[in-house]
């Protein structure tokens, strides 16, 4: 995924009205945008003729994985955080039974 600066980082705290499902689109959107930007730039350097074949050579020969073990890290996390907050909010969450005062 692309990298954020500092100042992102404490502008894009994630919000408390978005669940883990809108966080993901979101950054898969950036990612998105960032590989588009990524190609333009590259697609204009070809065209005034400032990269050469060496240089597209050794960009087709390093690839980036697609998940790194850092995203999957991260994924790991967020996974673990919503289910121990799902069960928070089961455990918390006033029943039928309960509401009607039958405890």
């Amino acid at each position: 995924m692309a990298q954020r600066t500092t100042g992102q980082r404490s502008e894009g705290k994630s919000s408390p009205d978005l669940d883990p499902r809108d966080r993901l689109i979101l950054a898969l959107c950036a990612e998105l945008k960032a590989e588009r930007e990524t190609r333009a730039a590259l697609e204009d350097a070809l065209a005034h003729g400032v990269v050469s074949l060496e240089i597209l050579q050794a960009i087709i020969s390093d690839p980036v994985p697609v998940v790194t073990e850092e995203d999957i890290v991260r994924i790991e996390r967020v996974l673990a955080l919503d289910a121990a907050r799902s069960a928070i909010l089961a455990k918390d969450a006033p029943t039928v039974r309960g509401l009607r005062g039958g405890g």
